[in-house]
C-alpha cells in the first residue's frame, strides 16, 4: 500500500537531472520536492559518459554532492539511481529511467511525480512521462551550470561571480578535494583547448558548422577503434575520422580519414567495395567544440583474421575491440561515437 501521509500530495517524486555542477537551483527543486513528496527519487544522468568539460564528475561523486547538501532528516528520504545516455533513441533512454524509477518503489499504487523546469528545448524529456503528474519549478535568475564550470576551470579561487549559487558543501568539495586531482588537471587543459578552438572562429559573420566523417569498420565481431592523442577527449576511445578536405566527398573523406588513423592494411577499392551504409548524426549537442554534423559510413569486413591496424596520424593507437567490450567501454568514448556504433549495429 502507498505510505499513507496525508500532508503529502505524492508518494514519491521523480528529479532527473546531470547535476554538473550541482547548484542552488537543483537543492531548491529537491526541497520543493520533500515538500511536496513522502520520498524524492533522483535520477542522476548521463552516467555512462567519460569525464568531459561538459561533465567533470562521475554519478557518484554527483550522489556525494547532493547528499553532503542535505541535512540528516531529508537524506533518508531521497533515493538515487541513474540512466545512461542514448543520444539518438529518446525510447531507450526513457525505458531505461521507468525501469529504474520502478525498481525504487516497494508499495503497489504508489502516486508518481515529475518534478523539473521547462526552460527550453532541453526540457523536452519532463514530456516524455505522461504517467507522472508534473510539478513544475520556477527559474532561478541568473544561475547556469555552464558558467559554473567556466568559472571553476578558469582556476580562479572562489566560483565568483557564482559561487553565491553554489551549496557551501559543493564548494567545499570542489576546492579541497577535486580540485588537487589529475582529473582537474586533465579538465582544465581540455577546457582551455575548447576555449582557444572556439575564439578562433568568433570572428566568423555567421554561425560555423563543421562537417565531419567517421568510419565504423566490422570484422568478426570486432569494431576497428582508434586511442585520441590530443585534446579534446585525449585518450578516449574513438572511430577513425575526422574533417572533410574542400575537394573531397564525404565518402572518400571517411576513407581517407580511416587510411590515415589506423593503416589498416586494404586497399581503397575493398574499403569502398564493403561500404553497406551510412547516416547523418547532426545531435546540436553532439560535439563540445561547437556544431558539428557527421557522416558515418558502416563498413562490414568479410569473416576472418582482422586486418592489420596501426595508430598514426590523429590516434595513438588503433585496435580490434571485441564487441563484447563496447558495451562495457562506453564510459571511455569520445563525444557520441558509442551511439554511432550502436546505431549500426541495429543494421547488421
Amino acid at each position: 500500500m502507498p505510505t499513507q501521509n496525508n500532508t503529502k500530495q505524492f508518494d514519491y517524486l521523480v528529479y532527473i537531472g546531470r547535476f554538473q555542477i550541482f547548484h542552488n537551483g537543483h537543492l531548491s527543486t529537491i526541497r520543493q520536492a520533500l515538500k511536496l513528496a513522502n520520498k524524492v527519487v533522483v535520477v542522476i544522468g548521463s552516467s555512462n559518459l567519460p569525464r568531459t568539460v561538459k561533465n567533470p564528475f562521475t554519478a557518484a561523486e554527483r550522489k556525494e554532492l547532493i547528499t553532503i547538501s542535505l541535512p540528516d532528516a531529508d537524506q533518508k528520504r531521497v533515493l538515487f539511481t541513474h540512466a545512461n545516455d542514448y543520444m539518438y533513441n529518446d525510447q531507450k533512454w526513457v525505458t531505461e529511467i521507468q525501469t529504474r524509477v520502478s525498481a525504487m518503489i516497494m508499495e503497489k499504487g504508489a502516486k508518481v511525480g515529475i518534478i523539473g523546469l521547462k526552460k527550453d528545448e532541453s526540457s523536452f524529456y519532463l514530456e516524455l512521462f505522461p504517467q507522472w503528474e508534473f510539478v513544475g519549478v520556477e527559474e532561478i535568475r541568473l544561475l547556469h551550470s555552464t558558467d559554473l564550470r567556466a568559472a571553476y576551470f578558469e582556476g580562479s579561487v572562489g566560483l565568483y561571480p557564482h559561487e553565491k549559487h553554489v551549496p557551501p558543501p559543493v564548494v567545499n568539495w570542489l576546492f579541497s578535494r577535486f580540485l588537487h586531482t589529475d582529473h582537474y588537471e586533465k579538465l582544465v587543459e581540455e577546457y582551455n583547448f575548447l576555449k582557444k578552438y572556439k575564439e578562433q572562429w568568433e570572428v566568423a559573420p555567421y554561425p560555423v558548422i563543421f562537417v565531419t566523417v567517421d568510419a565504423v569498420v566490422i570484422q568478426s565481431g570486432h569494431v576497428l577503434m582508434v586511442k585520441r592523442k590530443a585534446n579534446p577527449g585525449q585518450g578516449l576511445y574513438a572511430l577513425p575520422g575526422g574533417f572533410i578536405n574542400p575537394k573531397e566527398t564525404v565518402a572518400k573523406a571517411a576513407i581517407r580519414e580511416l587510411k590515415e588513423e589506423t593503416r589498416i592494411k586494404l586497399p581503397d577499392p575493398v574499403l569502398e567495395g564493403h561500404m553497406k551504409e551510412s547516416h547523418v548524426f547532426d545531435a546540436p549537442s553532439r560535439s563540445e567544440r561547437g556544431r558539428t554534423i557527421t557522416h558515418a559510413f558502416l563498413i562490414e569486413l568479410p569473416g576472418g583474421p582482422l586486418a592489420k591496424v596501426k595508430g598514426g596520424d590523429d590516434a595513438a593507437s588503433a585496435l580490434w575491440m571485441p564487441l563484447e567490450d563496447f558495451e562495457k567501454k562506453r564510459d571511455q568514448m569520445y563525444e557520441d561515437h558509442a551511439d554511432i556504433i550502436t546505431y549500426f549495429l541495429g543494421r547488421l
